[in-house]
């Protein structure tokens, strides 16, 4: 039978999914992730996660969306080369946010703002010849502003200074290492102690997100900073686009699972956000079905959105 491969590969995770022509999902994994920052085994891990599937009958096409694809052009050569060996099929690789904005507007166009374990916006108005602008996405080094691993590391910055009393930051000090499971001696240690630091040390926006739920001031405060520099990456690509209609905004990324940051950069963009049509491992899909020449419509996209939100509740 006929079907598609996509793969969204992020900071944290990556997800792999098959789907036939009527949209229905017939498989979706869950591996490790694919980041080449945070390791050289990417491509090993790859080829591991789609062996089961490369002798799948009926394969035409796949789509993946790739950490810095497109950003850095040595690695996008070699994530080109790794993905076309992998598979028995035309394998196209995309920038991972690509695939995210593909997803979220369906095949029309707008500004998505994603904040996971990374930080950008993808900007297009996605009608046939428009550009594509990508605003961001720099990296943890100097970039990557109001992303989890941003949070992250302000909040391990925030309870430094608090554990040495250089502010009033305390009590924020001790709600995030009691989250952790740690004692003011041991954060160092376990800091340098990790295999995979940025994914690691991402994954504290969720202790500093729950705090923000529920009152605390300095949460908050880092919450806020985030939303401020997410709304200048929504902002500067509205600009890049224009145009004189509202800005159609939507969003994607682990870091909008939190009310704190999605209210935020709502109200400071002014304007609803674009519930996404499909989360980015259905924009790999939706995308890889245009690949392949089927007939993408609407009741292809509203069964692959119903079939995927099934499966994500037996992965």
């Amino acid at each position: 039978m006929a079907c598609i491969l996509a793969l969204d590969a992020g900071g944290t995770k990556t997800l792999l999914a098959i789907a036939d022509p009527q949209g229905a999902v017939t498989t979706l994994r869950s591996g490790p992730s694919l980041d080449p920052t945070s390791g050289t085994d990417w491509p090993g891990l790859l080829r591991e996660m789609v062996a089961p599937v490369i002798v799948q009958k009926g394969l035409q096409a796949a789509v993946m969306g790739m950490p810095f694809h497109d950003e850095l052009k040595v690695l996008s050569q070699k994530q080109n080369t790794v993905a076309a060996e992998c598979l028995p099929c035309p394998v196209l690789v995309q920038n991972d946010v690509r695939v995210a904005f593909d997803g979220a507007f369906a095949g029309t166009g707008g500004v998505l703002v994603l904040a996971g374990t990374g930080s950008m916006a993808w900007a297009s108005l996605n009608k046939a010849g428009d550009p594509h602008f990508r605003i961001g996405g720099w990296g943890d080094s100097f970039g990557d502003e109001g992303s989890a691993y941003w949070i992250g590391r302000e909040s391990l910055a925030l309870v430094g200074r608090g554990l040495d009393r250089r502010n009033e930051t305390k009590t924020f000090a001790d709600a995030v290492l009691s989250e952790m499971s740690l004692r003011p001696d041991e954060l160092i240690d376990w800091v340098y102690a990790l295999e995979n630091r940025r994914s690691s040390i991402a994954a504290i926006a969720r202790i500093t997100g729950r705090l923000a739920e529920a009152g605390d001031k300095d949460a908050q405060t880092i919450l806020d900073h985030a939303c401020d520099r997410l709304v200048e990456h929504a902002d500067a690509a509205t600009r890049l686009l224009d145009t004189s209609a509202p800005m159609r905004w939507s969003y994607a990324g682990g870091v909008f699972d939190n009310s704190y940051v999605l209210n935020g950069v709502r109200d400071r963009i002014g304007s609803e956000p674009l519930i996404p049509v499909l989360p980015p491992i259905g924009g790999a899909l939706l995308r890889c079905a245009q690949q392949a020449g089927w007939n993408a419509d609407h009741t292809f996209i509203e069964g692959l959105s119903v079939s995927l939100n099934a499966a994500f509740q037996s992965l």
